[in-house]
């Protein structure tokens, strides 16, 4: 018979039984076992640890039983103590014994920097294991299981070690970057531990970047700090767990290679660096290609170092040192007396190329100079153009006589622009965002020109020139080629804002408008989710009383305000609300009046629930968008403002540099003359089309430049050497005066 429910759930008395007194006392029962340390062991560690060879044999030979693996609570073994103390001819002693354990001393050699100690350790493990040479430790708790001797090596910066290991056939194998789908990096997503995988790929990262693997492993240190910078740039965004760690050692590669530019001595060295084209894929008509090299990868400290600087300078003002010191006022009026010569610079490249005053105008001062004067002729021009009396035009193009003029400049603005794509290449012009300006403003005045033409058709086919413009389409063509000339003048003038980067103090405020743009977009997002939220659920809220007209006691009308009668009206009203620009009364119910009792009277009826709707949605939009997210971009603008002022100039350098960058590879003769075929553009393609460089001077780089990074790496290791020594005495010197100090305290306290 089973037992009731009831007595199931009754407790029973035995449940309540005390514990003995011996079981209350709680017996330890360690779950971390950690090994321990006999009496003879620890005599023998003590006796390692002096470094006394004779001493220690006669002490096992006494004590045959001695394990020699022993290790201490730390995992500390007595030949791990002999390596750590540089003891040499302890370490030799002791890897004469039977059955001896190396573990992870190798590596711990390797980090302390002892070559010879190294070498013991490594040619017993080629007597012993052979294969066990070349990879990382298993049980180790100093070291993951992955690193090896030479990942170590490179990590810790020892060159020496690091040769010998690689003449001892040890290697590392570059990592995949996160970005990489290749077959076996695809296995390794599938089946790898991913901790295990990204800590080994931030370790090899960390041995590959060194600065010792690198001048050790390439032939060009200074090219391959940049693409490992670009490569550790992209995976710091691919993988946001080690983003800080994969962006400080960006910053540390990219930094070696302006360790190496700072011990240039000379402008020739300097030189032969930045004249270096291997990397560039069209380099060919680059003044300076591994500058250009330097930009793409946005090494800005690179590019703004002064030993850079000084060579670019050079380049950019060439012969015509006196522009320097020129006063201000006189530097502006250049533009306006080039733009009378101009006729004259472009017959004299067309009849005297080689003519030294024609050199003398292809420096690229005097390129921007003569670029500058026409562009100004332009916008003139233009000016002009917008500015004609548009009371009585009839319907048909315009025929002030500037049109045609307008077209040749565009059509010289146009043909500068496929010319630079050609030069520079397509990947690295449309990565500049003034570029993709000049694009779009000039198909807006090709747009212009187009429509300008289909008036001109529609006005002889339909024979209605003279129909006034109120009676027009509003698709007209004439309207659109005046909206898109609008609109492309505007773009024209804006452009002025480019020239600006020249000047140290508008130069920032330029790039730091830039940077604001950007802010701007990535708060777009925002903006954009919270009108369509807002606009979705009030966009018909008051449809009902669109153009109700409400009439009080005094006879004064109040209509409804088209604010949220449809989805349109309702995105406008909180567009405008961002500027606090919106009505105030876009949120007020207007109900028209109702008849009343008798002919003469009316009823005033309040819908307050729906007006109360209103008024709490538009005030939660209000708070919501002014008060904290625009206040959120205001403070972002504000940071990145102040992070371009930090780095002055660095960032006005860089983009200055951009600028000079552009203008040594435009044409002497500016638009509409450029339209014009002169020798030195017919022989300037020639040699873009045959994209070499002259086989004397590739051979003198080739047997140059590796003589030259030899002595830059030397310079800077000893340069490293020197500061790494300075420190040390310095920490020396301090510990000294510490000790010092200590000893007279307690002479002081004894007397």
């Amino acid at each position: 018979m089973e037992p009731s429910k009831e007595n199931q759930l009754k407790p029973s008395r035995t449940a309540y039984r005390r514990l003995s007194e011996e079981a209350d006392i709680l017996v330890p029962r360690p779950s971390i076992v950690l090994p321990q340390l006999q009496e003879t062991e620890k005599k023998f560690f003590e006796l390692v640890a002096t470094g006394d060879v004779v001493v220690v044999r006669e002490y096992l030979e006494n004590h045959p039983a001695l394990n020699i693996n022993c290790t201490n609570f730390q995992g500390v073994s007595a030949l791990l103590i002999s390596v750590q103390s540089h003891a040499e001819t302890m370490v030799e002693f002791l890897l004469t014994q039977p059955g001896i354990d190396i573990g992870d001393c190798v590596l711990h050699a390797v980090r302390d920097g002892h070559a010879a100690i190294l070498t013991l350790l490594l040619d017993k493990l080629a007597q012993t294991s052979p294969s066990l040479e070349f990879v990382g430790v298993t049980r180790s708790s100093d070291f993951p299981d992955h690193v090896t001797p030479l990942i170590l090596a490179a990590q810790c910066g020892h060159y020496e070690i690091i040769k010998m290991l690689i003449e001892r056939g040890h290697s590392i194998s570059k990592p995949h970057p996160p970005s990489c789908r290749c077959s076996d990096c695809r296995v390794r997503l599938e089946h790898d531990d991913l901790l295990h995988a990204e800590s080994l790929r931030l370790n090899l990262y960390r041995a590959v970047a060194n600065p010792a693997y690198i001048c050790y492993s390439t032939h060009d240190p200074i090219l391959a700090a940049f693409h490992l910078s670009q490569e550790l740039k992209e995976s710091s965004f691919l993988v946001p767990e080690f983003r800080t760690a994969y962006a400080e050692l960006a910053s540390e590669i990219s930094m070696f290679a302006v360790d190496l530019i700072a011990c240039c001595r000379s402008t020739n060295e300097m030189e032969l660096i930045l004249t270096q084209s291997a990397g560039m894929h069209s380099s060919s008509m680059f003044m300076f290609p591994r500058l250009v090299l330097a930009m793409d990868y946005k090494q800005k400290t690179f590019v703004a170092h002064p030993n850079t600087q000084q060579i670019v300078e050079a380049a950019w003002c060439g012969d015509w040192h006196e522009y320097k010191i020129k006063s201000r006022p006189v530097r502006f009026l250049y533009p306006v007396l080039r733009a009378i010569t101009l006729p004259f610079l472009t017959l004299m490249c067309l009849i005297t190329p080689n003519h030294a005053m024609v050199k003398h105008w292809n420096i690229p001062l005097n390129k921007m100079i003569s670029h500058v004067s026409a562009y100004m002729v332009f916008l003139v021009i233009i000016f002009l153009e917008s500015n004609l009396d548009k009371t009585g035009q009839k319907r048909k193009p315009p025929n002030s006589g500037l049109e045609p003029v307008i077209v040749v400049f565009v059509a010289g603005n146009i043909w500068a622009i496929i010319r630079m794509l050609i030069l520079s290449g397509p990947s690295r012009y449309f990565r500049s965002m003034w570029n993709w300006h000049s694009i779009i403003n000039n198909i807006l005045f090709v747009l212009t020109f187009l429509f300008w033409l289909a008036s001109y058709f529609d006005a002889i086919n339909n024979d209605q020139v003279d129909l006034e413009r109120k009676y027009w389409h509003q698709l007209d063509p004439l309207l659109i080629a005046e909206g898109c000339f609008a609109i492309a003048t505007i773009m024209a003038f804006f452009k002025l804002m480019f020239f600006c980067r020249l000047n140290y103090y508008m130069g920032p405020l330029q790039i730091s408008l830039g940077k604001m743009c950007a802010d701007l977009a990535k708060y777009v997002i925002i903006f954009v989710i919270v009108i369509v939220s807002f606009s979705a659920g009030m966009c018909r809220f008051y449809q009902y009383y669109d153009s109700m007209v409400k009439i009080d006691e005094n006879q004064i009308k109040t209509q409804q305000v088209t604010s949220f009668i449809d989805f349109s009206s309702t995105l406008k009203t909180f567009f405008w609300a961002i500027l606090c620009m919106a009505p105030l009364e876009s949120a007020d119910v207007i109900i028209e009046n109702l008849p009343g009792d008798t002919a003469d009277s009316t009823i005033t009826n309040s819908h307050d629930f729906t007006e109360a709707v209103g008024y709490i949605a538009f005030a939660l939009f209000e708070v919501l968008i002014v008060v904290m997210i625009l206040n959120m971009l205001i403070a972002t603008m504000s940071a990145t403002f102040q992070r371009v002022i930090d780095n002055l100039d660095v960032e006005w350098t860089f983009g200055k540099t951009d600028f000079y960058l552009e203008y040594m590879l435009q044409s002497v003769t500016p638009s509409p003359f450029n339209l014009i075929p002169t020798p030195g553009g017919i022989s300037s393609f020639m040699e873009l089309m045959q994209g070499a460089v002259p086989s004397s001077d590739k051979n003198m780089n080739e047997l140059e430049y590796p003589a030259l990074m030899t002595l830059l790496v030397q310079r800077y290791f000893r340069e490293k050497d020197t500061d790494s020594a300075a420190a040390t005495e310095m920490d020396v010197f301090r510990q000294e005066i510490h000790e010092l100090k200590m000893l007279l305290n307690n002479i002081i306290e004894g007397k």
